[in-house]
């Protein structure tokens, strides 16, 4: 496992387009679904990563704490499933089934969604406003494996709250950390 930071993309960078298979309904969701709506958060995870296990059971409530408000959720697994096959779509299935996540789970078998958005790392987290513009990237909470932080989703939750309240999400914001995403050779 090397651990990485993520890339801390530019603010204001538009959300790059994307057509992925949700591995749970096998329907293909787009970016341009989340039209019309205040926000759009685009969620790098894996099943394998102990930084996104650490993280799972908050991911699925944030989930369902956000269902039915103004922002679309997906989560997109870009890693090689060859060298890690816990990444495979039915992997992911699994653990989407397993935590309940009530969120599309995308599989971006070319990487090529996670090379426009500059992922680096598992979990990696970009959440956009209404017009595709990148208002936060970074953590999700400060808690990580074994530091006794109790996990929670406050950096992350308070961007959704602020673009949801019309208002601006402060730019102090601190880089996500976990596996780098699993490059194909």
């Amino acid at each position: 496992m090397a651990l990485t930071e993520s890339t801390m993309l530019k603010l204001g960078t538009t959300a790059p387009g994307f057509a992925l298979t949700d591995v749970v309904t096998g329907k293909i969701v787009r970016r341009d679904d989340a039209r019309g709506k205040k926000a759009l958060l685009v969620m790098f995870i894996c099943a394998h990563c102990p930084y996104v296990k650490h993280i799972q059971e908050g991911l699925a409530a944030l989930g369902k704490d956000y269902a039915g408000k103004s922002v679309s959720i997906v989560a997109i697994s870009s890693n090689d499933a060859v060298t890690h096959p816990d990444d495979d779509p039915a992997g992911l299935k699994k653990q989407a089934q397993t935590y309940g996540f009530v969120f599309p789970y995308l599989y971006d078998e070319t990487q090529a969604v996670a090379h426009a958005y500059k992922a680096a790392c598992t979990p990696d987290f970009f959440l956009f406003d209404s017009e595709f513009h990148l208002v936060y990237r970074g953590q999700f909470d400060s808690s990580r494996p074994g530091n006794g932080i109790a996990v929670s989703g406050e950096d992350l939750r308070t961007a959704i709250d602020e673009v949801l309240a019309g208002k601006s999400v402060p730019t102090d914001q601190r880089p996500s950390i976990g596996c780098n995403i699993k490059w194909k050779a």
